[in-house]
C-alpha cells in the first residue's frame, strides 16, 4: 500500500473519529445548556404563578400558556410548558387549560422531579413550589421530548457547517499531502532510472528537511559503492596484470621440460624454475587476497587485546631459521610490554611482512634489530636503502624500487600500510644514518 493511500485512509479515520467525538461532546454540552435554560424558565414561571391568588382567578378566563409564551418569546409548541395550581390537600384549583389539566398531584417536596401526565406515557420534567402560607402547590411541567428535540436541533445547527466543510477540508488535505510527496516521487523515479555504476550524488535542493538525511545517506552509500566497484575493478586489473608474467613463465618452463627429452640437467633446471614460479605465483595470489580482504572488510568488530611482546617474540622465532640460513642476526629489545586492541592475525601479518622485507633485502652477515616501546615498534635493517624520492613511494601497490635483484610483487608494504590504517597506526619509513631502512609503527 502506498504512503499516500495510507495517509488518506488515516486522515479519513482520524477525521471521522474526531468528528464523532466532537459531535458527541457538542450534543452533551448543548443538552446540559438546554436543561439549565429550561429549568431556569420553569422555576421563574413557577415563582410568578405562586404569587397569584388562584381563588380570585378561577372565574376569569386566563390566556393559554401558548399565547403567553408567544407574546413573550415567539412561536412555541404546545408542549413548551404546562402548569397547574393545587390546594395543600391536592385539589386542583387552576391550570392552563391544555396539558395542565392532566398534571397529577404527586407532591413530595419542592424542587424538580420527573413524572407523567394522566393517560400519557411520555416523561415530563416537573418543578413543584409551595406558597408562603402553605395553602397552595404550584407545578410547572415540560415534556422531555421537547427538550431533546431542541437539543438535537441546536447541536445540528452548530455542527452542520463543519459537516459540510469536512469533505472539502479532507480533499484539500489530501491534495496538500500529494503535493508534498512529489519530492519523494521524483527521488524514486531518479533511483529507478539510475545506472548501477552511477556514483553521481542525488541533488539535495528543494527537499523537505525530513527527507534530506535519507538523501545524504544514499549519497554516502553511492560513494561507498563506487569506491567498492573501483577497488574490485582495480583488484581484477592488478591481479590479471601481475599474474600474467608468473603464468607465462610457468608455461615456458613447462615447454622446456617437454623439449628437454634426455637432457637431464636442462629438465632438472626447468623443474626448479617451475617450482620457483609456482611459489612466486602462490605468494602473489595470497598477497592479493589478503590485501583485498583488508581493504574490503571492516574487521574492527573482531578486535581484542593483543600483547605485543609475545607476538613479536613468536614472529622472530618463526623467522630465525631463514635468518640463520642467510647468516643474518635477529635482535629483539623490549622496553615495555604494551597491550594493543587489534586483530591478532592482521597484526602478526603486518610485522611478518616487515621481517620478510628486511630479510629479503639485507645482505648476508647483517643485523635486523626489532625494538618494542610503549607506543612504537621499530624494525631496522642493513639493506641498500632507497632515495628520498623512492622513500615517499614505499607502500604503493605493485611498486618496487628499480634495480632490485630480489623477486617480489610490491604488495608486502602495501599490506602493512593497510593493516596499519585499519588499526590507527602511523607507518613511517626513514633512512638510517649507518645505512639501511628504518620502519616505525607508532600509535
Amino acid at each position: 500500500m502506498s504512503l499516500f493511500l495510507r495517509l488518506a485512509i488515516g486522515f479519513v479515520l482520524l477525521i471521522m473519529l474526531c468528528g464523532g467525538l466532537a459531535s458527541l461532546s457538542a450534543w452533551h454540552q448543548t443538552r446540559d445548556t438546554v436543561d439549565e435554560l429550561f429549568d431556569t424558565q420553569q422555576m421563574l414561571f413557577a415563582k410568578r404563578l405562586i404569587t397569584l391568588d388562584p381563588t380570585s382567578l378561577q372565574d376569569e378566563k386566563l390566556p393559554k400558556t401558548k399565547s403567553i409564551l408567544r407574546h413573550h418569546h415567539g412561536d412555541q409548541d404546545d408542549d413548551a410548558l404546562a402548569f397547574a395550581i393545587f390546594s395543600a390537600d391536592g385539589q386542583p384549583l387552576l391550570n392552563d387549560g391544555e396539558n395542565g389539566r392532566d398534571l397529577q398531584f404527586d407532591y413530595q417536596r419542592d424542587g424538580f422531579t420527573d413524572g407523567r401526565l394522566r393517560g400519557d406515557k411520555e416523561s415530563w420534567r416537573l418543578v413543584w413550589l409551595t406558597s408562603a402560607d402553605k395553602r397552595y402547590r404550584v407545578v410547572v411541567g415540560q415534556e422531555w421530548e421537547y427538550r431533546e428535540d431542541m437539543t438535537r436541533d441546536l447541536a445540528l445547527s452548530s455542527l452542520l457547517p463543519w459537516l459540510i466543510a469536512m469533505p472539502f477540508m479532507l480533499l484539500l488535505l489530501l491534495a496538500l499531502v500529494w503535493f508534498e510527496l512529489r519530492p519523494l516521487k521524483r527521488l524514486t523515479l531518479s533511483l529507478h532510472q539510475r545506472a548501477p555504476d552511477d556514483a553521481t550524488p542525488l541533488p539535495e535542493t528543494r527537499l523537505p528537511k525530513e527527507v534530506k538525511p535519507l538523501v545524504v545517506a544514499l549519497n554516502g552509500l553511492f560513494s561507498r559503492m563506487a569506491h567498492l566497484v573501483q577497488r574490485e575493478r582495480r583488484f581484477t586489473s592488478d591481479a590479471a596484470h601481475e599474474l600474467r608474467s608468473p603464468l607465462a613463465a610457468l608455461r615456458v618452463q613447462s615447454e622446456v621440460i617437454q623439449l628437454a627429452d634426455d637432457d637431464e640437467a636442462m629438465r632438472k633446471r626447468a623443474i626448479q624454475q617451475l617450482d620457483s614460479g609456482i611459489v612466486r605465483a602462490t605468494r602473489l595470489v595470497d598477497q592479493l587476497l589478503t590485501l583485498s580482504r583488508v581493504e574490503a572488510d571492516d574487521l574492527r568488530s573482531e578486535f581484542q587485546p593483543v600483547a605485543l611482546a609475545p607476538l613479536l617474540q613468536n614472529l622472530l622465532a618463526e623467522h630465525f631459521p631463514q635468518a640463520e640460513q642467510q647468516d643474518t642476526a635477529l635482535q629483539f629489545t623490549s622496553h615495555a610490554e604494551p597491550v594493543m586492541n587489534g586483530h591478532p592475525l592482521l597484526l602478526g601479518l603486518m610485522v611478518r611482512n616487515l621481517l620478510d622485507n628486511a630479510l629479503r633485502y639485507s645482505p648476508s652477515g647483517s643485523t635486523i634489530d626489532v625494538q618494542l616501546n610503549v607506543r612504537a615498534i621499530t624494525v631496522d635493517d642493513n639493506g641498500p636503502g632507497v632515495s628520498d624520492e623512492q622513500l615517499a613511494r614505499l607502500g604503493e601497490r605493485f611498486w618496487r624500487p628499480p634495480g632490485q635483484a630480489q623477486t617480489g610483487s610490491g604488495l608486502g608494504l602495501s599490506i602493512v600500510k593497510n593493516i596499519a590504517q585499519l588499526h590507527g597506526i602511523r607507518l613511517q619509513f626513514s633512512q638510517r644514518a649507518s645505512g639501511g631502512l628504518r620502519v616505525t609503527l607508532s600509535w
